[in-house]
């Protein structure tokens, strides 16, 4: 991955598909996903996006203050296990995932698919935090700032919310001319 420019349109006509991801944990552990939004993106386009509540493998939720989910609103949904079918297509064919502090959501998808015994997407992760510091160089690099800054709207920790604004923020640096290797 690079973090330069490449303004020649014509000497990269690859066209890239990634996944925007972003998850909502019910407390400390990596395993308590208790949501997810997916965003698929091609040829800079998005093409999908779904969100799911996820019922975590305890009751104990921590961080229902932030996103406003409780153990009430999942305990009759599938856990990350029984979801796994219909989250995996979402990886098909993509060149990379990107996700905002993407450390955090890639230990919680390894997490999850370890607890359940599944296999992880072997994928690249792509942060657009990351990106947000070094390719756009700001200052400001928390998810909300980032948005301030393109101008894109934000429910924070909103799964899906989230995960769109940062395929959208993503979108925008390749445009710009992000090469991913």
């Amino acid at each position: 991955m690079k973090y330069s420019t490449n303004n020649n349109k014509t000497s990269h006509q690859k066209i890239i598909k990634f996944l925007a991801i972003d998850f909502e944990t019910a407390n400390y552990y990596r395993d308590s996903a208790c949501a997810v939004g997916l965003v698929r993106v091609e040829n800079n386009k998005i093409i999908a996006k779904k969100s799911y509540l996820i019922k975590p493998p305890s009751r104990w939720f921590g961080f229902s203050d932030l996103h406003g989910i409780t153990w009430k609103d999942v305990k009759n949904e599938p856990t990350f296990s029984e979801l796994w079918p219909e989250i995996k297509k979402y990886f098909i064919g993509i060149n990379f995932i990107t996700a905002h502090n993407a450390s955090f959501d890639k230990s919680v998808l390894y997490a999850c698919c370890e607890r359940y015994g599944l296999n992880a997407p072997k994928k690249p992760f792509e942060c657009t935090m990351r990106l947000a510091r070094n390719f756009w160089g700001l200052d400001n690099y928390a998810l909300d700032d980032v948005c301030d800054y393109f101008g894109i709207s934000l429910n924070h920790h909103e799964a899906l919310s989230d995960a769109l604004a940062c395929a959208k923020i993503m979108i925008k640096t390749l445009k710009r001319g992000y090469l991913f290797q």
